[in-house]
């Protein structure tokens, strides 16, 4: 056990106040998590607990503390600033601040939550082919519609195609009525979903209606050379290695490519091969494609997902170990 004493300058009570939280939930929400002990005076904290966690806990309240100059703090931002809590990543963000990718959309600014998704935006914006791959709840494709939507709208690309296989998730939906579009709608909805909450419902009908947004099944990409266009293939872990081969050679001039995936829940047949899986090992050493890879600490929707994900990826491990 060490324990170690910071003290957060400016000494302002709203400050303080703030990062505590309400009865100090916040405070307690950080020992729990970091398996720490707090006390504290005034802005003079006391931190005790093992040494690499109390060296986690100071730099993660320093860098709490500088964002309530801008923000109120809440659970949710206290829980996404601990998915940076290793020493390593924590003390690299405090000592050697990067500039930030900020999004700018209808309904405020989208940023990077954790160095992950940080490093995930500005590979999309530098390279022409980005991989995003990792568990569900990680921001690979919301953050993939934002760098989309900030193209079309600064004119660096015509258009914007959002592409996702139609694989049914352990379901058979049979056949489902209406025209074509009406068909695929369902598995395209996550997209659509992550496109109203950043333009607004009416705008984006607008951009479909007039194709500068089009949403499609993969099978329609078949022939198809794409130039200045920000194309997003979602669900890339159910596409066979065909399918993801064609759609790559797609890629026109003026184009800029994001693949998502989560090649722990493929719902191919167990005789098909992910396409996804695949193409991570042939394309790793081609200079000028990005990979992003997500893990269980960078989810950041409900704390529970977090734990969902790991209790999947031991069971798992487990399952291969005795097999």
């Amino acid at each position: 056990m060490t324990s170690q004493e910071i003290l957060l300058l400016p000494a302002d009570n709203d400050r303080l106040s703030n990062i505590c939280g309400e009865l100090d939930l916040h405070i307690r929400q950080i020992e729990k998590r970091l398996h720490v002990e707090i006390a504290n005076r005034g802005n003079q904290f006391k931190i005790s607990g093992p040494k690499d966690s109390v060296k986690a806990a100071c730099a993660l309240l320093q860098k709490l503390f500088a964002n309530t100059a801008q923000e109120e703090l809440t659970a949710e931002a206290i829980h996404l600033a601990m998915q940076d809590s290793s020493i390593e990543q924590l003390l690299a963000t405090s000592n050697e601040p990067e500039s930030e990718v900020a999004i700018k959309t209808k309904f405020g600014l989208i940023k990077g939550r954790g160095l992950n998704q940080q490093h995930y935006l500005k590979k999309i914006q530098s390279h022409d082919i980005n991989f995003g791959v990792g568990p569900a709840g990680t921001g690979k494709t919301y953050l993939a519609v934002a760098c989309a939507i900030d193209a079309l709208l600064k004119e660096q690309v015509r258009k914007i195609i959002l592409v996702r296989p139609a694989v049914e998730a352990g379901e058979k939906l049979g056949f489902l009525p209406g025209d074509m579009a009406q068909k695929v709608d369902p598995y395209l909805r996550p997209l659509y979903d992550a496109l109203y909450e950043m333009l607004g419902f009416e705008r984006v009908e607008k951009m479909l209606e007039k194709g500068m947004i089009e949403v499609a099944p993969l099978a329609f990409m078949r022939g198809r050379t794409l130039n200045d266009a920000f194309i997003i293939l979602d669900e890339a872990q159910n596409t066979t290695t065909e399918q993801i081969k064609m759609f790559l050679t797609r890629v026109g001039f003026g184009s800029t490519a994001v693949i998502t995936g989560d090649i722990t829940q493929i719902d191919l047949p167990s005789a098909k091969m992910s396409g996804l899986t695949h193409v991570l090992e042939v394309l790793k050493n081609i200079e000028g494609i990005s990979f992003t890879f997500f893990a269980v600490r960078d989810v950041v929707r409900h704390p529970l997902v977090q734990r969902i994900v790991s209790a999947y990826e031991a069971y798992e491990l487990k399952t291969k170990v005795e097999s």
